[in-house]
């Protein structure tokens, strides 16, 4: 279950179904990918979605779990005893 989004574009989406603050040719994989993280118990839930390439981020992101969204666009967050924190919409290439 998500319990907290950094991300302003994210947390409109996600709360409101409201999709400025992210971009248009962006928006359906991000709906796809917040209702994997709401629904997810396990992070094996998410590693089992075909192209969402999840892994664990280094150095600066120490902690935080990765899913592709396009290009260089990634939804980052925190896996936390069956909770998501921290989702956060970042380009970090």
């Amino acid at each position: 279950m998500i319990a907290t989004i950094r991300h302003k574009g994210l947390r409109h989406l996600y709360e409101r179904g409201e999709t400025h603050g992210v971009s248009g040719d962006q928006i359906k994989r991000l709906r796809r990918i917040l209702i994997l993280l709401d629904n997810a118990a396990s992070l094996d839930d998410l590693d089992a979605m075909p192209g969402m390439r999840l892994h664990p981020k280094t150095g600066d992101l120490k902690g935080m779990w990765s899913l592709s969204v396009t290009g260089n666009w990634r939804v980052v967050f925190r896996f936390d005893d069956g909770d998501v924190n921290d989702v956060d919409l970042l380009d970090y290439h």
